[in-house]
């Protein structure tokens, strides 16, 4: 059995995922103000103007001078731009309304075993933190959602200004939950911003690998969660 006194664990996709998919949210906005836009082209442009964002603006324009609410209006925008939308006004309010929704439960829902999971570890006495490249609407989200409770401190990439696979953002965690790295297991979804992020500081970690997806023959077996309620038994087994 593994000595553990803390577990960190990443949001997006993990505890928590969209309700659906960016573009169909992106398209019923628009058709609030009288814009049909197409979900698939709203998906698409979505993708292309986050990625320009990350590569000019990393994390949510950390040390930039930007804030992350002025990094998403700007992405937000420059979806719909790049959809056809041309309009200012309209774009500004679309924009506000957007980044206000995606801070609400109804664009999230629970992974399945996500509460009961998180539960029990609390009842194995396990404390708990987050460790999430995500911006400053995470504790409202997790609030919102039903799980901050869960949680001595939830660390985001903004505020740490540091994003997963960076060390230092694994090194402040441990740094705010007081233990060694071996007293420490990150779980993620994602292999290299998570589970081999975590080792590298000198974590354990587990891979939330549901069937279906591509494989990492590089994670033992013993190191891959089918479902997030499989963790306490593989802690268990060591």
């Amino acid at each position: 059995m593994l000595r553990l006194r803390l577990l960190t664990w990443d949001v997006k996709d993990t505890l928590l995922r969209l309700r659906q998919p960016v573009g169909q949210s992106y398209s019923a906005e628009a058709q609030a103000h009288g814009l049909r836009v197409q979900p698939q082209a709203l998906s698409e442009a979505f993708r292309e103007a986050y990625s320009a964002q990350s590569r000019r603006f990393p994390n949510y324009g950390r040390g930039r001078g930007l804030s992350s609410k002025q990094w998403w209006l700007d992405v937000v925008q420059q979806t719909f731009r790049l959809a056809g939308v041309h309009e200012d006004g309209v774009l500004s309010l679309m924009a506000e309304n957007l980044y206000r929704d995606f801070c609400s439960a109804r664009n999230w829902e629970l992974l399945p075993g996500a509460a009961e999971t998180l539960s029990r570890c609390c009842q194995h006495g396990l404390r708990m933190g987050v460790v999430s490249n995500f911006d400053n609407r995470l504790e409202d989200i997790l609030a919102q959602c039903g799980l901050r409770q869960h949680f001595e401190f939830v660390l985001t990439s903004e505020a740490a200004g540091f994003a997963k696979p960076d060390r230092r953002i694994f090194e402040e965690a441990l740094r705010l939950g007081g233990v060694l790295p071996e007293q420490a297991a990150h779980i993620g979804d994602d292999y290299t911003r998570d589970y081999r992020a975590a080792r590298e500081v000198g974590m354990h970690s587990f891979l939330l690998h549901a069937a279906g997806q591509g494989g990492h023959p590089e994670v033992p077996p013993g190191h891959v969660l089918p479902t997030l309620s499989h963790l306490l038994a593989l802690i268990e087994k060591g």
